[in-house]
């Protein structure tokens, strides 16, 4: 392998963003060090990156990012000049039910690295970068018109969103106050292979393929933008070599949904490669009762991005829900491993189905 020139430390690696970013990274940079640094909690799973756990450019940390002593002793050990962050607890639902594990991971833990990045940086800068990623969710809700752009005054309305509010905060002040070189993306909602299925888009992919209930919040009017995850990871390696120090940039895939329309477009589509009669999946819709709080809709402005970076989304959504349909159907081994056990408990827990 030729000369090391980056040493990346990816926190979260093993969940479904950062796999999706190591892979990427880790093929693109063969010169670049990849180093994933993830707790394995429930929806940290090394299966996600299996293909490449051999990559002789790649390696594995476990280790707790709320542990100042371990990750003092990361930057220790490792030479680590750039930091991607991507650790942490992200779904709406379990921050209403348990809220101070997400106090705990998305703000004492970044605050923890910045700390740890800092004093292993204190003194040479030069070359060095913390990398925050982060959501549109810290924006709050919008009506029916407007979109977030990276000067929306910060709303947040969940116990997620406001620890990630927090933590993206944090980031700005270690930036300002010890010259940390920081810069910091908010993305919409990714979806794509290997997602932990809590999340929409999976949840209910595997529960058309077990004819299980569909459950819809309220009227299912909730309108969200969604973005492929191999786009985001695309965007993350753009504002990791071209990005400007400070900033802060948007990404989204221009792709508004209803949540409603997207669950009937996912039955459509399901029952057709299962080669299931129209509307046998449609016919598992059921309303529950909303989520607290349920902010209305999001919608990103990603035209800085697009104008300074030259970044774009590259899939139609039709044909990157295909693809993740897909993916899902020929991997039910993957499903049934992550879907046993815990999750399961949860799940009866939150849906009761």
């Amino acid at each position: 392998m030729s000369a090391i020139e980056k040493t990346i430390l990816v926190t979260g690696g093993a969940g479904f963003i950062g796999s999706h970013l190591l892979r990427h990274l880790v093929r693109t940079y063969p010169h670049y060090k990849l180093i994933n640094l993830d707790l394995l909690t429930y929806a940290g799973n090394l299966e996600n990156v299996r293909d490449i756990e051999d990559a002789p450019n790649y390696s594995f940390l476990r280790a707790d990012i709320t542990d100042l002593d371990a990750m003092r002793s990361i930057f220790a050990v490792y030479p680590v000049d750039t930091v991607i962050h991507l650790a942490a607890e992200s779904h709406v639902d379990r921050s209403i039910d348990d809220p101070l594990i997400f106090v705990k991971t998305n703000l004492l833990g970044t605050a923890t690295l910045l700390q740890a990045a800092k004093e292993a940086w204190d003194g040479n800068m030069d070359g060095k970068l913390f990398y925050h990623v982060s959501t549109d969710e810290v924006y709050g809700s919008l009506g029916e018109d407007g979109l977030f752009t990276e000067t929306s005054p910060y709303d947040p309305r969940s116990p997620y969103s406001a620890s990630k509010a927090g933590s993206d905060q944090l980031v700005r002040a270690w930036g300002h106050t010890y010259g940390l070189p920081v810069v910091l993306s908010n993305c919409s909602n990714n979806y794509g292979p290997n997602q932990f299925p809590e999340k929409l888009i999976p949840l209910f992919i595997n529960n058309i393929r077990h004819r299980k209930a569909l459950p819809v919040y309220g009227k299912g009017e909730n309108v969200r933008d969604w973005l492929y995850v191999e786009d985001h990871a695309r965007a993350i390696d753009v504002i990791l070599h071209e990005g400007q120090l400070g900033e802060t940039y948007n990404i989204g895939g221009h792709n508004e949904w209803k949540n409603i329309d997207l669950v009937r477009l996912m039955c459509r589509l399901v029952d057709e490669k299962l080669g299931r009669a129209e509307g046998s999946a449609e016919a598992l819709i059921t309303y529950v009762t909303d989520r607290a709080g349920h902010d209305m809709r999001y919608a990103i402005d990603a035209s800085k991005i697009e104008r300074e970076l030259g970044w774009r989304p590259s899939l139609q959504f039709e044909e990157g829900l295909s693809r993740t349909i897909d993916w899902y159907l020929e991997n039910e081994t993957w499903l049934d491993h992550v879907t046993s056990g815990a999750y399961q408990e949860y799940y009866d827990k939150m849906y009761g189905q």
